[in-house]
């Protein structure tokens, strides 16, 4: 059994597939699992999967499909599928660099962790090689994700590894009509009994195309607004987050519920004096994002 799986969820992306796939091909460790989760694609993406399921791939390819339910509900089906020590996500825009997987492995097999460590962090960089915001910090020890962007400041997206019996626990919810809960809201929780460690390496290679979730997320912002509550309400209640953190979490709460037009939003909140003192603020914000989208 491999030690890795490399999942890859995807939607209408056959035309961009196939370079995350030949970079599969190049990794200079071929011990791994690349697992698509085609999340209810009309295109040909299924035939094209097919015909490299066919072919010796030098490593084992999987897929699997279901109706479309989102990002979320693809990484939902993806942690179903699983059954290696750790995995990681690379989108279907995305490639990994050739070494990148023998980086992983190598780092998760020499490095000192223990049942409190649920993973690590390591770099994304864009196709020039540049990385995406700021290098991790060294020598930070085991840290939280919390402790990355809020303790260190650090800014981009970073590329999380992770243990896969823990990835399995606290799917996200799915909400009718919605297709769109933070990924981050699982990282909040293993945060809250466990840590990560740090890799300094370039694992995944990111394009930000102009139908990808990172380019639309004010769009996603109204289509989704209780997957967006729900991980504002998760965030105001982690006992590790600060005052700030909370208050922001709060006023997109607020925010989120003016879009769906919950009129009960003070009475579901988990903090309600936090969320009274934060929605002039959360109105404001919906303002905002109302004018850039077009409201």
């Amino acid at each position: 059994m491999p030690l890795l799986t490399v999942f890859t969820p995807t939607y209408n992306r056959a035309y961009i597939l196939p370079q995350c796939y030949e970079s599969m091909k190049r990794q200079t460790c071929k011990d791994f699992v690349w697992l698509i989760v085609d999340d209810g694609s009309t295109d040909n993406t299924k035939e094209l999967v097919e015909s490299w399921l066919s072919q010796d791939n030098g490593f084992i390819l999987r897929y699997v499909y279901q109706e479309n339910k989102g990002m979320h509900g693809a990484h939902n089906l993806a942690y179903e599928n699983i059954d290696t020590e750790i995995n990681t996500c690379i989108d279907s825009d995305d490639y990994m660099p050739d070494d990148a997987v023998e980086k992983i492995i190598n780092f998760w097999q020499t490095c000192d962790r223990d049942d409190g460590i649920y993973g690590f962090m390591a770099l994304d960089a864009y196709t020039d090689g540049t990385v995406i915001g700021d290098e991790l910090p060294e020598n930070a020890g085991r840290v939280t994700s919390y402790d990355v962007y809020n303790k260190f400041g650090v800014k981009g997206d970073k590329k999380f590894i992770l243990r896969t019996d823990l990835t399995k626990d606290n799917p996200y919810p799915i909400f009718e009509g919605e297709k769109y809960v933070n990924l981050a809201t699982k990282y909040s929780l293993l945060d809250i009994d466990r840590k990560l460690l740090l890799l300094n390496e370039v694992v995944c290679i990111v394009e930000y195309l102009p139908d990808g979730s990172s380019m639309n997320m004010y769009k996603q912002y109204f289509r989704h607004p209780k997957g967006f509550a729900y991980s504002r309400k998760l965030c105001m209640t982690l006992p590790y987050a600060g005052f700030k953190f909370r208050f922001i979490q709060a006023a997109h709460y607020v925010s989120s519920c003016i879009i769906m037009k919950n009129k009960k939003w003070l009475f579901e909140s988990p903090r309600k004096a936090l969320t009274l003192l934060a929605a002039p603020a959360g109105f404001l914000w919906w303002l905002y994002i109302s004018r850039k989208v077009g409201k």
